[in-house]
C-alpha cells in the first residue's frame, strides 16, 4: 500500500461505516424480516437441504480454506505463489482474526436474531443493536452474522495481492463479497440475522484488513530502513 492510497482507502472505509449507519438509521431490517417470516416463524430455517447449502457446508469449506492457507505458508500453490512468505503470513492471519473479531463482538451482543421475536414465533422483542446493555428477552449473541463472516473474512486478501496483481486482488474482492452476501441473505431468509448484521459483518472484515495491512507495511518498512541505515553507517 503507498502512502498516496492510504487517504483513500480510509475515505472509502468511512464512507462504507456512513452508508452501514445510514441503514442503521432507515429501520428496513424489520421489514425485510417480515418477508422470510410469519408468526408461526421462518419457514426456511430447518429446510435440510438449504441449511447445508447455505449453514453448514459453507462454514466448513471456510474452515477448510483457512486451514489450507496457513499449509501455504510453507507450500505454496496457484496464486499463492505469486506472494512471498510475509504476504502469505498476512493472508492467512487476516482471515483468521477477521472471523475471530466478528465471533467475539457477536458472543457480547444483547441482540437476539429475527427468529427469537415474538412477532415471529419466539420471546423476544425488537432492539436495536446500538442499546447497548438493554436485553430484549432473547438469548442474544446475533449481531454481527458471523456466519457471513465465512466469506467476508476473504475480502481482506484484497490487501494483499492488490501490489502483486491488481486483477486477482480484484477477482479476490468480488468473490468474497459476493459469497459472503449470499450467505448473509440466506441466513436472513432463516430468520437467523438482519440485513445490518451482514453489512456490519463485512465492514469489520474489511477493517481487519484494512488494519493488518497497515501494520504489515510498518514492519516491512522498518525492516527495509535497518540494512539501509547499516550500509549508510559503513
Amino acid at each position: 500500500m503507498t502512502r498516496s492510497s492510504t487517504p483513500r482507502l480510509f475515505a472509502l472505509t468511512f464512507l462504507a461505516l456512513c452508508l452501514v449507519l445510514l441503514w442503521d438509521a432507515s429501520g428496513l431490517d424489520l421489514p425485510l424480516a417480515r418477508l422470510a417470516g410469519t408468526p408461526q416463524g421462518f419457514p426456511w430455517r430447518d429446510r435440510e437441504l438449504f441449511v447445508k447449502l447455505m449453514h453448514e457446508g459453507p462454514r466448513l469449506l471456510s474452515w477448510l480454506v483457512v486451514a489450507g492457507l496457513f499449509v501455504a505458508i510453507r507450500w505454496p500453490a496457484g496464486i499463492l505463489r505469486r506472494l512471498d512468505i510475509g504476504e502469505r503470513v498476512q493472508l492467512a492471519v487476516t482471515v483468521l482474526v477477521s472471523v475471530t473479531a466478528v465471533s467475539l463482538v457477536k458472543n457480547l451482543s444483547t441482540t437476539s436474531c429475527p427468529w427469537d421475536l415474538a412477532e415471529f414465533g419466539g420471546v423476544a422483542r425488537h432492539v436495536s443493536h446500538w442499546a447497548w446493555g438493554v436485553a430484549d428477552g432473547g438469548p442474544g449473541r446475533c449481531f454481527p452474522a458471523g456466519h457471513a463472516s465465512a466469506a467476508f473474512a476473504y475480502v481482506g486478501g484484497w490487501f494483499v495481492f492488490r501490489r502483486r496483481a491488481p486483477g486477482v486482488a480484484r477477482n479476490w474482492l468480488i468473490v468474497a463479497g459476493v459469497l459472503g452476501l449470499a450467505l448473509g441473505l440466506g441466513q436472513q431468509w432463516r430468520g437467523a440475522h438482519y440485513m445490518s448484521h451482514t453489512l456490519w459483518t463485512a465492514w469489520i472484515c474489511w477493517t481487519v484488513g484494512l488494519t493488518i495491512d497497515l501494520v504489515c507495511q510498518a514492519v516491512r518498512q522498518r525492516a527495509a530502513a535497518v540494512p539501509a541505515a547499516a550500509s549508510f553507517g559503513r
